[in-house]
């Protein structure tokens, strides 16, 4: 299969080993993209974007079922109101659909958070810019292919 998804051209150009994973529909839940890509819940690394305030959003990388704690973003973040972003604002931040943002690709710098749950699998895999497209990568290299970044302790 070709790796042209939006996040794929992105890696390619960075160097960064992975491959693209083509669901036959658009997977509806958390457990079902897993089962297809023949990995466990904890290997899918979820892109949740954020409204700080007005005009100013964050995306937090977390691994699979983990959940946020909103107590421990918000004093992160220094904000004491903290929102998940609108599918519409998620569109328009992103220029992805729900279920296929990724870190990568996006028309203007955003400030990203990873969660230490990332690291705790091998092999993972996240949202690729298109729906039904996973992109499959080492963990490892996800980190070199982001950069500086900020790794943080958000699992509730």
């Amino acid at each position: 299969m070709k790796n042209n998804s939006p996040v794929s051209l992105v890696l390619t150009e960075r160097g960064i080993p992975h491959e693209e994973f083509q669901h036959e529909h658009a997977p509806n839940s958390l457990e079902q993209a897993a089962e297809e890509r023949s990995q466990r819940p904890e290997q899918i690394v979820r892109s949740i974007l954020f409204r700080c305030a007005r005009g100013e959003y964050v995306m937090v990388l977390i691994a699979g079922p983990q959940q946020i704690d909103w107590k421990s973003l918000r004093q992160y973040v220094g904000r004491s109101r903290i929102t998940m972003a609108s599918k519409e604002e998620v569109l328009s931040v992103t220029g992805f659909e729900l279920g296929a943002v990724a870190p990568f690709g996006l028309p203007r710098p955003l400030r990203v958070l990873v969660d230490m749950s990332v690291f705790g699998e091998e092999e993972i895999s996240m949202g690729s810019g298109a729906r039904g497209v996973a992109v499959m990568l080492k963990s490892t290299d996800l980190m070199k292919a982001l950069g500086d970044v900020e790794i943080v302790n958000l699992s509730g």
